[in-house]
Formats: structure tokens, C-alpha cells, sequence
């Protein structure tokens, strides 16, 4: 449905090690930095393809969107786990740790937190994890 979604950001260098930390387990990297006037811009993804695009103008003055939430796939609830730790140790706050949400459906395993801005960030796996995980909580 996106090609790529785009945001502003108040300091791109304290962002890029928020979300080059966090996307990490996700299996997404940085790709692209790009200069264009006073706009600083970083664009993540995997395969070569740039979807997630941070964007830093001085002029512009982004504000984060308190009703913005971004959710990335993780391919296994480790990933999700690592997620968390990554964003939490790189200036993101804990927003719910990792675990079940049930409320969502019976496999609905996530973690949130909040980017260096305040973006509302999500890691999710939506597939069974093995049976010792559904006593975790």
C-alpha cells in the first residue's frame, strides 16, 4: 500500500543511532543520507528499498506526532525482545515491554517504545512462539 513513509526528526545524528540500533533486529538498515539545503534526511529498509525516511530541517522545525505509530514486522519474538533492549539502550523509552497482547489475537507478540522525539514505535511477531512461551506471562 506504501512506497515509503517520512518524518521529521529535532536531531538526525541522536535519531540515526536510535533507529540504527532499533531496526537492527528487524533486519532493516540504513540506506540512504541525503543533503538537500538545510534538510538532512536517512532512509531505512532492506533489499535495497528505502521505506522509512527520517528527516531533519532547521528551518522546518518538526514536532513529533503524538498520534503517529509505526509498527515493523519482526520475523520472530527474539527479534522483538532485541527490539526493546536496542531501543532502550540507543535513547528510546519503554512504551510496553515485550510480551503477549492477547486483546489483539492469541499470537499478537509486541514491544513498544518511544524514539528520541517521542514517535510512537512498535516491534511485532504475529506468528505461535514455541510452547514454553505461552507461560511467560
Amino acid at each position: 500500500m506504501f512506497d515509503h513513509i517520512s518524518f521529521g526528526v529535532t536531531d538526525i545524528a541522536r535519531s540515526r543511532v536510535f533507529y540504527d540500533a532499533a531496526l537492527a533486529p528487524l533486519g532493516l538498515t540504513r540506506l540512504v543520507n541525503v543533503t538537500e539545503g538545510t534538510s538532512t534526511n536517512s532512509a531505512y529498509g532492506k533489499g535495497g528499498q528505502p521505506r522509512l525516511w527520517i528527516c531533519q530541517d532547521p528551518a522546518d522545525r518538526p514536532k513529533p506526532s503524538e498520534g503517529m505509530h509505526l509498527a515493523f514486522v519482526a520475523p520472530d519474538r527474539p527479534a522483538v525482545d532485541s527490539f526493546h533492549r536496542a531501543a532502550l539502550a540507543n535513547g528510546g523509552r519503554d512504551n510496553g515491554a515485550p510480551g503477549i497482547r492477547s486483546h489483539y489475537h492469541p499470537n499478537y507478540y509486541a514491544a513498544f517504545a518511544l524514539d528520541p522525539d517521542g514517535h510512537h514505535i512498535e516491534a511485532v511477531c504475529h506468528a505461535p512462539g514455541r510452547f514454553e512461551d505461552q507461560f511467560k506471562n
